[in-house]
């Protein structure tokens, strides 16, 4: 009886732990975003895909780069480097996005970069970083 006893507590803690640092998680994902929103022309949470991986991130956008932040994770993409920028319902390996997300797929030096957004997220990226294909020449965001 004690050991079943002590086997749930064990569950309940560890669960408990799992979901603190996911909590965790978040608010540090919140503190990235405030702390890049004042020099960003927008500022949202998205994820980041790396295979079947999801990995939150913090996404802002400055006059000279693009930026994607996690506690683990502090990556740019220079503006004048993206090869192509679009806007999509599939990523790259033909999965669909969930319902009620898009995903952005940026291009640089022949490598692709997938986040997932709300619907309502990607319409503003959009009007502040507009798709354009590697022929278009890339226009000045600003």
């Amino acid at each position: 009886m004690i050991g079943t006893i002590t086997v749930v507590g064990l569950i309940v803690l560890a669960a408990l732990i799992f979901f603190f640092i996911r909590a965790r998680r978040q608010d540090q994902i919140s503190d990235m975003m405030e702390k890049r929103r004042a020099g960003s022309r927008i500022v949202s949470k998205g994820e980041l895909v790396s295979g079947r991986e999801r990995i939150p991130v913090a996404l802002a956008l400055t006059e000279a780069s693009f930026y994607y932040e996690n506690p683990d994770l502090e990556a740019n993409l220079d503006l004048p480097r993206l090869e192509e920028v679009e806007y999509d319902d599939e990523l790259t390996t033909g999965h669909s996005v969930p319902q009620g997300t898009r995903a952005l797929r940026l291009r640089s030096h022949g490598t692709a970069f997938e986040f997932i957004l709300t619907v309502a997220d990607a319409t503003r990226w959009e009007q502040a970083l507009p798709a354009r294909r590697g022929d278009t020449p890339a226009a000045r965001v600003g």
